[in-house]
C-alpha cells in the first residue's frame, strides 16, 4: 500500500538566497517534519522547513518553515498480474 503525499508550500517565505542551480534548474532543499501531537486541526499531518547548511544548523540558526503537508488516502498497489488484461478482439476506441 502507498501512502501519497501533498504539500502547500508559501513562496514568500523562501529564504531565496539559499536556492542553489543544478544542471537541470534552480533547486530547494526542503524536510518534511511530523506534527508533535499527530494531525493538526486543519488536517495537516505535518509542515515543511526549508533546509539550511550543516554550519548554520552549528551555529544555532533554523531553516524558516515555508509550509504543511498531508497524507492523501493510501492508494492500493496494483501488481502486474492483478491489472486487469483486455480480452482479444476488444478495442480501444482511440
Amino acid at each position: 500500500m502507498q501512502k501519497k503525499i501533498t504539500l502547500k508550500i508559501d513562496v514568500t517565505k523562501i529564504d531565496k538566497t539559499r536556492l542553489y542551480e543544478g544542471k537541470k534548474g534552480v533547486y530547494l532543499d526542503c524536510l518534511l517534519m511530523p506534527n508533535r501531537d499527530g494531525e493538526s486541526k486543519f488536517g495537516d499531518d505535518g509542515f515543511i522547513i526549508q533546509s539550511i547548511s550543516a554550519e548554520a544548523r552549528a551555529a544555532g540558526e533554523r531553516g524558516p518553515i515555508v509550509g504543511n503537508w498531508r497524507y492523501l488516502a493510501a492508494v492500493a498497489d496494483l501488481a502486474p498480474e492483478d491489472k486487469p488484461q483486455q480480452e482479444d478482439g476488444e478495442r480501444i476506441p482511440f
